[in-house]
């Protein structure tokens, strides 16, 4: 399943808003540094769908806002 995020680094607090089974609205406190907040983007949107880090990968997007995920 492939989902689509725009990701808001720096943000004052790390959160998810779901627009829809695909597409997501992620805000994490991190800075785009080094792929730092790429690593907190996974982790807040594995908590939010409830699965393990491991089945979420990057697919595209590694330095743009706006991203796209395979889950396994």
């Amino acid at each position: 399943m492939k989902v689509f995020a725009k990701v808001t680094p720096k943000a004052k607090k790390d959160k998810v808003e779901e627009l829809d089974s695909e597409h997501f609205k992620i805000h994490v406190r991190e800075a785009p540094e080094k792929g730092k907040a790429n690593a907190v983007v996974i982790e807040v949107l594995a908590e939010h769908l409830g699965i393990n880090e491991n089945r979420i990968h990057l697919v595209s997007g590694a330095t743009s806002r706006n991203k796209i995920f395979e889950i396994d």
